[in-house]
């Protein structure tokens, strides 16, 4: 299964903005360089009421379709 690592810091008035809509998109550059889209969805149960901070593994399968995002921080839930 490809993963890829990733460092977020959103705000929680950003993500409400920008990332509320239900076919919102977060577009962001992985640690190896590779650029990474992905549901923003994905990332609701990560805020928290100062938004979203911290490194997560993102998984996807061979077709490329999201399997799962796992926090690699103790500082997001």
């Amino acid at each position: 299964m490809p993963a890829v690592d990733i460092s977020l810091l959103i705000t929680a008035d950003e993500f409400a903005k920008r990332y509320r809509a239900p076919n919102a998109v977060v577009v962001t550059t992985a640690a190896d360089g590779r650029r990474v889209q992905f549901p923003a969805s994905a990332l609701q149960r990560f805020i928290t009421h100062n938004g979203i901070a911290g490194r997560f593994r993102i998984s996807f399968d061979e077709r490329g379709k999201l399997l799962g995002v796992e926090s690699l921080t103790n500082t997001a839930r």
